[in-house]
């Protein structure tokens, strides 16, 4: 007599790759949403401070300066061996001047030397006859330097690996809400209900009222 044997159970192991999958979805939604905390939160502060820049315009600051370097470095007619090295060290020193170059222009009569940052500008022109400058200072305060981190603007390009891992990170917490809800019988038609309801919405705002 051959030997019976019972066919796998297919119900029960969908039950347990269901129970797998939630979870899995379970953990991850809560430990990528408490790891990237933070991040999601001063993203979400500054949409709302980006979005209303009037309220810190008192907080923006301009100072002016003036000095003079040594005309060797900018008074040749060969504008290839201006000393901007020279240059440049000198204004951070004497002025603590922070951000990076954007720009260092030269032309017949002046030097043109912009630095950027973060909520901060800087803009040194000096004269290429006796070596004078005048330097423009703009602080636009702590809001302003979170809103420029916000849009990534004169930050680095290590602050642009931030803001693409946050996106990664805000992308999966919000799929793996999206798979638990499927887990959930009770709440499963309601919520996809208003996650519809949502999408509609602002597609009829960005249709109606977006110029």
């Amino acid at each position: 007599m051959g030997t019976f044997q019972q066919a796998p159970d297919s119900n029960g192991k969908s039950k347990a790759v269901r129970r797998t999958v939630s979870s899995v979805s379970r953990w991850l939604h809560i430990y990528l949403s408490m790891g990237s905390f933070f991040i999601i939160f001063f993203f979400s502060l500054t949409g709302i401070t980006l979005n209303h820049t009037e309220w810190f315009e008192n907080q923006q600051k301009t100072t002016t300066a003036k000095g003079q370097l040594d005309v060797k470095w900018v008074n040749m007619p060969d504008t290839t061996k201006i000393a901007k090295l020279e240059i440049v060290e000198l204004l951070r020193n004497k002025h603590r001047i922070t951000g990076a170059i954007s720009e260092f222009v030269t032309d017949d009569y002046q030097c043109t030397i912009s630095f950027n940052g973060p909520g901060y500008t800087a803009d040194a022109f000096v004269n290429r006859e006796d070596g004078s400058y005048a330097l423009t200072e703009t602080h636009t305060g702590l809001f302003g330097i979170m809103n420029d981190l916000h849009k990534g603007r004169d930050s680095g390009k290590a602050w642009k690996w931030v803001i693409d891992i946050s996106a990664v990170l805000m992308i999966l917490v919000s799929l793996t809400g999206l798979l638990m809800l499927f887990f959930l019988k009770k709440k499963r038609m309601a919520g996809i209900l208003v996650a519809i309801a949502g999408t509609i919405l602002v597609l009829i705002i960005y249709m109606i009222w977006v110029p």
